[in-house]
């Protein structure tokens, strides 16, 4: 009888730990297929875009979400979890509408898919670094977030240099407001 109440509440315990696992596990695949993007879509615009700081600022996506990546890649393999491999649809389509956009429209859809994507990535990220049960899964979140958060405030002020020329290169140094 013991040995049934002792494997029974193991169980328990299993069966409610299960959720939260999977919580992690989703959180590495979705930060997997998101990091791709990034890469991706930063490769694009250091090819196609018309302004200096789209270019750099798409350069420095794939730079530092391809370091984040192929350290993600062996968190995985060391929790035997298969991130996927390909961008999902939502992100194959955003490629495939900037890829067919020029000049200051590719730089202001570009950099208004990088401020919403990453306003979610530091949530998401900052959740997952506070709240995540597995303690590698939590820290590499946490290491990470700084990044996304410094990707977060320099897609803001890319966006706002680019959101009415879209060819603007540096910030102007008068003062005075432009609209």
């Amino acid at each position: 009888m013991m040995k049934h109440a002792v494997l029974a509440g193991v169980v328990m315990v299993g069966l409610a730990a299960a959720p939260l696992l999977a919580a992690d596990d989703s959180f590495v695949k979705k930060a997997a297929e998101g990091g791709m993007a990034e890469v991706e879509l930063g490769k694009l615009a250091a090819q196609k875009a018309s302004s200096d700081e789209v270019k750099k600022f798409g350069q420095r996506m794939a730079d530092d979400h391809g370091k984040a990546n192929d350290e993600l890649k062996t968190l995985a393999q060391k929790k035997n979890i298969t991130l996927p491999g390909d961008l999902d649809a939502k992100d194959k389509a955003l490629h495939d509408k900037l890829e067919k956009l020029s000049g200051p429209a590719f730089d202001r859809a570009y950099m208004q898919a990088m401020l919403t994507d990453h306003q979610k990535d530091v949530s998401e990220f900052r959740t997952e670094s506070k709240s995540g049960t597995d303690p590698d899964v939590k820290a590499w979140a946490a290491k990470t977030l700084p990044t996304l958060e410094d990707h977060l405030k320099q897609a803001r002020e890319t966006r706002g240099a680019v959101a009415t020329s879209g060819t603007k290169t540096t910030k102007s140094k008068t003062s005075g407001s432009k609209k």
